[in-house]
């Protein structure tokens, strides 16, 4: 790098002469913000007017992105510049931001029966517990919206999935009120808050229900096996009751009274043998 010397002013006093003291050649600058901070040793009057005049946005629009939610790489990117450069104007608003996350988590979320007692953070860390999550490892963040609301988000992992709560923040004088935006916010501050986030649902394969398929077949055309019926006992053997005595006027009464025809087992009339008809014989055994 070559070394100038300053030689003067032009005499319109807007462009300084240089001159380079070996070959005496004379150099001219514009006198302007940049040099003037430069003469001062105004580092970051300098680094703003460098952005002004090298960057598509403007240090006042590097803020708004940051306070927007935007990252400092995203808006480097955006702008063409080192994210050094963005740094200097975006840690004051990141310094906010981690501000309004703090406040929010000691927000009240607001519920059908009018805001909780417990604040965000203690209603979350049971929701956590429940399900067996670390609030340590969740990371917490907070920007405002185009409305002009401080949004708050709890973003963490779980597998290989990652999760992300967003609630709204309005400040008040007892901590302010918290409202989700989201299923999962709703689900952390819901006061059941024991069940999982997601819900797993089986998937079976077309070999799996062919499987079960067969499987349901042979038992259902497997031969079934027929309980032998228990051996019946024998009949008891009928008594004979016994006769009663009958006297010589009672056998001859009973000699004459009309005998009733026998009956077979059936209580039918039993009919005659083929003997006892060719034998002339009564079914009653007279003849």
């Amino acid at each position: 790098m070559r070394e100038l010397r300053v030689v003067g002013l032009e005499p319109d006093a807007k462009h300084v002469v240089l001159a380079d003291p070996t070959t005496g050649d004379k150099f001219r600058i514009p006198v302007d913000d940049t040099l003037r901070a430069a003469a001062r040793g105004d580092l970051a009057r300098l680094g703003q007017i460098q952005i002004e005049t090298t960057s598509q946005l403007r240090p006042r629009e590097i803020q708004a992105r940051i306070r927007g939610g935007a990252s400092v790489e995203q808006v480097a990117d955006e702008a063409g510049i080192p994210v050094a450069k963005v740094e200097r104007f975006a840690y004051p608003v990141l310094l906010e931001r981690s501000r309004a996350a703090d406040m929010a988590k000691k927000g009240h979320p607001v519920r059908p029966d009018g805001p909780a007692v417990e604040t965000l953070q203690e209603i979350v860390t049971q929701a956590f517990r429940a399900r067996g999550h670390s609030l340590d490892e969740a990371e917490w963040d907070a920007w405002r919206d185009d409305e002009g609301f401080w949004v708050a988000q709890l973003r963490w992992h779980a597998g290989r999935s990652t999760n992300r709560a967003h609630w709204r923040y309005q400040p008040d004088a007892h901590g302010g009120t918290i409202t989700a935006l989201d299923d999962i916010a709703a689900d952390l501050v819901d006061p059941d808050c024991g069940r999982p986030l997601r819900y797993l649902t089986p998937v079976y394969s077309a070999r799996d229900v062919d499987d079960s398929t067969e499987a349901e077949n042979a038992e259902r055309h497997a031969p079934v096996a027929l309980e032998s019926p228990a051996a019946e006992e024998p009949a008891p053997e009928p008594v004979a009751a016994e006769e009663p005595a009958v006297t010589v006027g009672d056998e001859a009464d009973a000699s004459r009274a009309p005998q009733a025809p026998a009956k077979d087992k059936r209580g039918k009339p039993a009919l005659p043998s083929w003997d006892d008809v060719l034998l002339g014989v009564r079914s009653n055994g007279r003849v």
